[in-house]
């Protein structure tokens, strides 16, 4: 039987997981996106993307009302689980649950890969359809099927995917219409039998899933206001980490266009040194220290496999290093703007901020004294090495973080966070009481910082430029003062705060260039970059209008409180891939930055 796809054209989307895998669940219920077993894998729904050809009405798991007239959607209170409430014109309701769950169970984090999703009538004598349509292979194949008294078995191209149900298999198999008069269970995961009944495992599930994020969130150190912002944030981060290996992926999804047209479609399904290292400082910010101690495993993988000392600044979420780029012919792309790309190819790139940020993010391992296994001097050895790269390389060209494919320069940025490298480890070295590896590396970050300051100063733009020597702006100099640079105060930095608001603002939002790239001009604001000004406002005394950027930025949210990487700055749409961590750091950063105090509130 045929059936309209009824994904959305919007990032008006939910995620929901547990750090094994992530799905996008749009307001109808359907879950359009969702790779299994790996976050960075083959997507089993991937109608986000429109397959083609003989998949073309494949690839997503939909609850179909009849008669739908309209939808409410929202998460359980400082949790992942996403409540989805579909009407009928009649007035008939059904409520959806859908959640991956999570919870500790023997004194280990249980987090299978499963899907649970639970429909209950609330209102009326609603009359539902349910259809499950993998693919596997990017869209390519659609799996064949198999079916047994309560469950339906999927057999893709390399495992076999199984729906458990306590409701009736063959309205599900055949998708007809049925009227929902009690409650029912739907799992979908790993073909492995139910060990119970299907109502009672999921009640479990359930109730220990709400247990585990309202006691996770209970311990986050929110500020006093945009709570309920901060905190969607700080969950949607944990939802973007692979725990398993402690990778941090930029984004659940590929492709997803920066705006219309713009063949700017990447894959951000792997672990950026940079964005983890924003990532893991503010979660670290929060009290939600386990991602930090997660991540530093994955990092202390990644130097153990390094036989030059060269940091790539890109991996897979396995520590892979190979991560080429390739087209998908079988999806279409969101709203059919290809190509869709797996694999990125920044990996090649040389970054010299990489070694920063990776210092950066484990020197708080030497000085938070809440960790079970502080930083000590193997560690600190270790780092020392990407130390003397960053020495090497931090005057020399450079992709940039903005991952320029075809031209190089010697960013500002990178060779900041080649300073910031030398500044932390002379800070480490001091806590160690390392004496003489405290004068080497405060040595070298004051020649370094000598030298960045003679190159990267525009002296008739009162400004710091985005290269050595050049005259362009780029957003990344917002920066300057939150790694420890300058100081706020200094008519340095309050000149380049003042220029970058002259020359990369557009309304209430910031590019983060204005200057032709590979692709010609950005078209729309890239999020992050708006953060950061309201960052810089706030620091140099600007506070009145950070703050009014800032409750700008929040009309923004999607009605889930989520943000994607870009936003139009006409029509104030979601571009980019969804959700992004950038976008959800800089959220809470302002939030903190300007919050007024606990105290003072009261």
């Amino acid at each position: 039987m045929t059936v309209e796809n009824p994904i959305l054209k919007n990032l008006d989307i939910a995620v929901i997981g547990n750090c094994a895998y992530a799905a996008l669940i749009d307001k109808t219920a359907t879950v359009s996106w969702m790779c299994l077993p790996r976050v960075d894998g083959d997507p089993v729904f991937c109608s986000l993307l429109e397959p083609g050809g003989a998949a073309a009405d494949q690839g997503y798991f939909a609850i179909e009302l009849a008669d739908y007239s309209h939808s409410e959607q929202r998460y359980l209170h400082n949790s992942a689980i996403l409540v989805t409430t579909l009407y009928d014109l009649q007035g008939s309701a059904v409520e959806v649950t859908d959640f991956a769950p999570r919870f500790y169970q023997d004194d280990r984090i249980f987090r299978p890969l499963k899907l649970v999703r639970h429909l209950r009538p609330v209102a009326g004598h609603p009359r539902v359809r349910i259809i499950v349509r993998p693919t596997c292979d990017y869209g390519a194949r659609i799996p064949k099927t198999t079916r047994g008294t309560n469950y339906i078995r999927y057999v893709m191209q390399d495992t076999v995917l199984r729906l458990t149900t306590d409701g009736r298999t063959s309205f599900i198999a055949e998708e007809k219409p049925f009227l929902l008069n009690q409650e029912l269970t739907l799992m979908f995961g790993p073909d492995e039998p139910a060990e119970g009944p299907i109502a009672a495992i999921g009640r479990i599930y359930f109730e220990r899933t709400r247990n585990y994020w309202r006691e996770w969130t209970r311990y986050l150190s929110i500020p006093f206001e945009w709570q309920k912002e901060v905190i969607r944030a700080a969950v949607t981060l944990k939802l973007c980490s692979v725990e398993e290996t402690g990778a941090i992926v930029a984004a659940i999804t590929t492709s997803l266009p920066e705006f219309e047209g713009s063949s700017r479609n990447w894959d951000y399904r792997f672990c950026w040194l940079r964005d983890a290292y924003f990532v893991v400082r503010v979660l670290n910010r929060l009290g939600a220290t386990r991602t930090l101690e997660d991540y530093s495993y994955y990092i202390s993988n990644l130097l153990a496999s390094l036989s030059n000392g060269v940091l790539q600044p890109v991996y897979g979420v396995m520590g892979e290093s190979e991560l080429t780029e390739r087209q998908i012919d079988t999806l279409a792309g969101y709203r059919a703007m290809g190509p869709v790309r797996v694999g990125n190819d920044a990996f090649r790139q040389t970054q010299n901020d990489s070694y920063g940020a990776v210092i950066m993010a484990l020197s708080h391992i030497f000085f938070d004294q809440r960790l079970e296994n502080p930083g000590n001097v193997a560690l600190f050895e270790r780092l020392e090495r990407l130390g003397e790269k960053a020495v090497e390389v931090f005057d020399q060209p450079d992709a940039g973080l903005w991952e320029l494919r075809n031209s190089s320069s010697v960013h500002t940025f990178s060779a900041v966070m080649c300073w910031a490298a030398a500044d932390n480890l002379a800070r480490i070295a001091a806590i160690l009481d390392l004496g003489s590896r405290l004068d080497y590396w405060r040595q070298h970050a004051d020649a370094m910082k000598m030298r960045i300051n003679n190159q990267a100063f525009n002296a008739e733009l009162g400004s710091y430029v985005a290269s050595f020597g050049g005259d362009n702006l780029d957003a990344s100099l917002l920066l300057l003062h939150e790694l420890g640079f300058v100081a706020a105060d200094d008519p340095r930095f309050i000149g380049t705060v003042e220029a970058i608001g002259k020359t990369l603002r557009h309304g209430d939002h910031l590019f983060r260039y204005v200057g032709e790239d590979d692709f010609g001009k950005p078209v729309n604001a890239f999020t992050i970059c708006t953060f950061w000004y309201i960052d810089a406002l706030a620091d140099i005394g600007r506070t009145a209008e950070a703050r009014e950027l800032f409750e700008n930025m929040l009309t923004h949210l999607n009605p889930l409180g989520l943000l994607s990487e870009d936003i139009a700055i006409e029509t104030g749409e979601l571009w980019g891939n969804f959700p992004q961590t950038y976008s959800m750091v800089g959220l809470i950063n302002s939030a903190m930055k300007l919050s007024h105090d606990w105290n003072a509130a009261f």
